[in-house]
């Protein structure tokens, strides 16, 4: 039936350049397509397909694969032979396994949909897909973010949403053309200070995750989108709590001397430091005070910042406030703090 369903789909031979059929109950791709040098297009969507054949590798010229809503297990090996293909749909399948092997010749692919399946990781190996624009994995039960996607330079939008993923990798910073980034209903706890620094980012979707506070700078990010709801956010009710007295370590209290004399470039310390490279690796740990601006090593309080939402941005209703992390280095610098920076505090309902 195959075989009759897919040539009589063909009209110009092997001259042809789409086919498509979709929906139409197909169980296997016939062998007779490495016949079919010239084609461009093949759309198999909404068929009951459980592997593809040896053959389609042949198909050096095709640029666009749907086989969307099948009954893959795996992304099909034979598709590293498809040198020319720039898009790949492969969502509604019951995928489980994503060979590293298989990015090494997507070269030209710009677009990757895997939503849909039930794959637990990406592999590393997605680095290689360097002309990759659009990537989205969503509805699988991925449990992280491998980071060498994050050397993807063309990559524009990420969509990752309906996972497991319980962290951002550091280097999410290196997207520099990204604009999209959906991370919705995730397990998520903490977004990276160096996400402040994705330029280009224009929508972001973090709602229904673990987030109660957002990195320092965060309301500077050049959004239209921003969504968040369904986080337990840190709320704005101020309680009382027993002030205490700055005591510092002694290593604290080198530390800081030393990183502020570096910052002041201190000729003998900078001098002597080239002799000491374990302490140039405890203090690159170093933060900066919200208040004063100097360097500290060990966090003193932990503060909250609350600032209303950039008027670009279009949110949640109901966000009113959005809670900045800032760090205080002492005591005297709490005092001196203001009127909407909190230390945190976690209160036990009686």
């Amino acid at each position: 039936m195959e075989e009759k369903l897919f040539f009589g789909g063909v009209k110009g031979g092997k001259t042809t350049k789409i086919i498509t059929l979709n929906g139409k109950k197909m169980r296997k791709i016939p062998s007779t397509i490495g016949n079919l040098t010239g084609l461009k297009v093949l759309n198999l969507q909404n068929n009951l397909i459980p592997s593809v054949c040896s053959e389609l590798s042949t198909l050096t010229q095709l640029t666009v694969l749907n086989m969307g809503n099948n009954l893959l297990e795996e992304v099909p090996e034979e598709v590293k032979y498809l040198t020319s293909l720039t898009k790949l749909h492969l969502f509604g399948n019951r995928i489980s396994r994503f060979a590293s092997e298989i990015c090494d010749g997507l070269k030209n692919l710009t677009l990757l949909n895997l939503n849909n399946n039930q794959l637990t990781y990406i592999p590393k190996e997605v680095s290689r897909l360097e002309n990759l624009i659009y990537l989205s994995v969503n509805h699988n039960q991925l449990t992280s973010i491998p980071r060498e996607l994050c050397f993807l330079k063309n990559l524009c939008e990420l969509q990752l949403n309906y996972n497991q993923i319980s962290c951002i990798p550091e280097d999410i910073w290196f997207l520099k053309s990204l604009q999209k980034l959906f991370l919705a209903r995730n397990n998520i706890e903490v977004l990276p200070e160096l996400l402040c620094h994705l330029i280009n980012l224009k929508s972001l979707d973090i709602a229904g995750n673990l987030i109660q506070i957002f990195p320092s700078g965060f309301q500077y990010m050049k959004l239209k989108e921003f969504y968040c709801e369904g986080n337990p956010l840190y709320l704005k009710h101020p309680v009382g709590a027993i002030k205490k007295l700055d005591v510092l370590s002694l290593q604290e209290i080198t530390s800081r001397f030393i990183m502020n004399q570096l910052i002041e470039m201190n000729p003998f310390l900078m001098e002597a430091m080239a002799w000491y490279p374990q302490i140039w690796q405890t203090i690159s740990k170093g933060k900066l005070c919200a208040i004063c601006g100097k360097s500290f090593l060990a966090m003193w309080i932990e503060c909250v910042e609350f600032v209303p939402p950039s008027k670009n941005w279009r949110t949640s209703r109901n966000l009113k406030l959005v809670p900045l992390r800032t760090l205080i280095c002492s005591f005297a610098c709490f005092n001196q703090r203001g009127p909407n920076q909190f230390g945190i505090a976690h209160v036990q309902n009686q």
